[in-house]
């Protein structure tokens, strides 16, 4: 299961704060973070960590604006979110799942579980 919380409604050029914790899943080696998907277009990835090697990895949309990062242990991560654009309203999905070197850090194939979404809403 995957427990996701933050998100709201916030003015652009304001902050927002995801939290996700998955628990039920081990792993040695796994990749965990998040995508969205805006109103009409297709589920993205935003920002994730691959375990063996703690390496984060950004869209180009979000790079320099977000921060992904392990927060209180294994299988836990928080996504600050900065300087943020009506561009970037979306429901936000919290993801986990076994690293595979065939596919990129933001694909979606990687992730076994999925949370249910947080919406957030940036406000020009």
């Amino acid at each position: 299961q995957l427990q996701a919380s933050g998100g709201g409604l916030v003015q652009a050029g304001g902050s927002l704060r995801l939290s996700c914790a998955a628990s039920g899943f081990a792993s040695d080696n796994y990749i965990i973070g998040w995508f969205r998907q805006a109103p009409g277009k297709r589920r993205e990835g935003v920002a994730t960590i691959s375990s063996n090697d703690e390496s984060t990895h950004y869209s180009d949309s979000v790079k320099g604006r977000f921060t992904i990062a392990e927060d209180n242990g294994k299988y836990s991560v928080y996504l600050q979110m900065n300087r943020l654009k009506p561009e970037d309203t979306a429901v936000y999905y919290c993801a986990v799942g076994r690293y595979s070197s065939w596919y990129g850090p933001l694909d979606e194939p990687h992730m076994d579980y999925w949370g249910k979404g947080t919406q957030v809403t940036v406000s020009s």
